[in-house]
């Protein structure tokens, strides 16, 4: 809303008029002291300052202090539960780390003394599989060299009839006459003999 010259304009004020903003007349004032100021009003002051003291203390002594109190009281009820709570949930963090500590100690010695057990049996069964393999192989020796010298002592035996068959050839086709079989096993025996002495 705008003002206009007419309304700004304003007429003398009337007597019993209020003069000031808050509405109060201008005549009530006692040389312009302010009220809370004014010492006649004082005894009237004090007294409800204590009136207003007194129930305000009532009011802390018998409502917000026990309120307060009991909030206070379940409070540190609440941090001591949790207090609890969190202890014994540690000792039982605690001594299940201290079960599995255990049980791996154990299971680590069964496992050493399982794979001590093992590597003992494998080297019982190697030894015991290369003493086999030794025995099989010193048989299978002792064949072989029997059958070598039956070999050898039967090759020596036709060595000596091969001799005596080349012996007569020989004297045969040399002389041209066929010679005597006991004079061709003389010759080749003696032969023989010279040869191994």
């Amino acid at each position: 809303m705008f003002v206009t010259p007419a309304y700004a304009e304003e007429a003398p004020p009337a007597a019993g008029a209020v003069h000031t903003e808050t509405g109060a007349p201008n005549e009530g004032h006692h040389g312009g002291v302010f009220p809370p100021f004014d010492h006649t009003t004082y005894p009237s002051q004090l007294l409800w300052l204590v009136i207003t003291f007194v129930i305000f203390y009532v009011a802390m002594q018998k409502i917000v202090i026990p309120r307060v109190g009991t909030i206070l009281e379940s409070r540190h009820d609440r941090i001591a539960q949790d207090i609890e709570e969190a202890s014994r949930l540690k000792a039982e963090a605690d001594a299940a780390v201290a079960t599995y500590e255990s049980e791996l100690a154990t299971a680590r010695t069964k496992a050493n003394s399982i794979g001590a057990t093992a590597r003992d049996a494998a080297k019982a069964k190697a030894e015991e599989d290369r003493k086999a393999i030794e025995a099989s192989l010193s048989e299978k020796l002792k064949a072989a060299e029997v059958r070598i010298a039956e070999i050898k002592a039967k090759a020596f035996g036709d060595v000596g009839a091969i001799a005596e068959e080349t012996a007569s050839a020989v004297v045969e086709q040399l002389v041209g006459n066929v010679a005597g079989k006991a004079d061709v096993a003389s010759a080749v025996a003696a032969a023989s003999a010279k040869q191994e002495g």
